[in-house]
């Protein structure tokens, strides 16, 4: 297995559409965490505060281990923010863990 990061940009003025769909959207990591493959995972703050409130976030990063790119990529796509339409964009590659060890 192989860590991949998957990095997700939300569209502007998604929150309501991101908070909706995340209960499924933890649901899904639980299950990569629960497998022992999911290394961290957690949103972005759209401003510099650990509750951003009504500015929402400007996206998300999940780094796990996937078999392949072509897994961590179906994975990605397969994710309820992506449904949901909260997702402008999600890039999706290979990630070298270097610390801590």
């Amino acid at each position: 297995m192989t860590l991949y990061a998957i990095i997700g940009e939300d569209r502007p003025d998604s929150l309501a559409a991101r908070l909706a769909a995340r209960p499924a959207h933890l649901e899904r990591l639980r299950m990569l965490q629960d497998a022992g493959r999911l290394l961290l995972a957690g949103p972005f703050p759209a401003i510099d505060a650990p509750d951003p409130g009504p500015a929402g976030f400007s996206g998300s990063l999940i780094v796990a281990e996937f078999a392949s790119l072509a897994d961590a990529r179906a994975w990605a796509d397969a994710d309820p923010y992506v449904a949901a339409d909260v997702y402008v964009d999600v890039v999706v590659k290979p990630f070298k863990k270097v610390l801590p060890a």
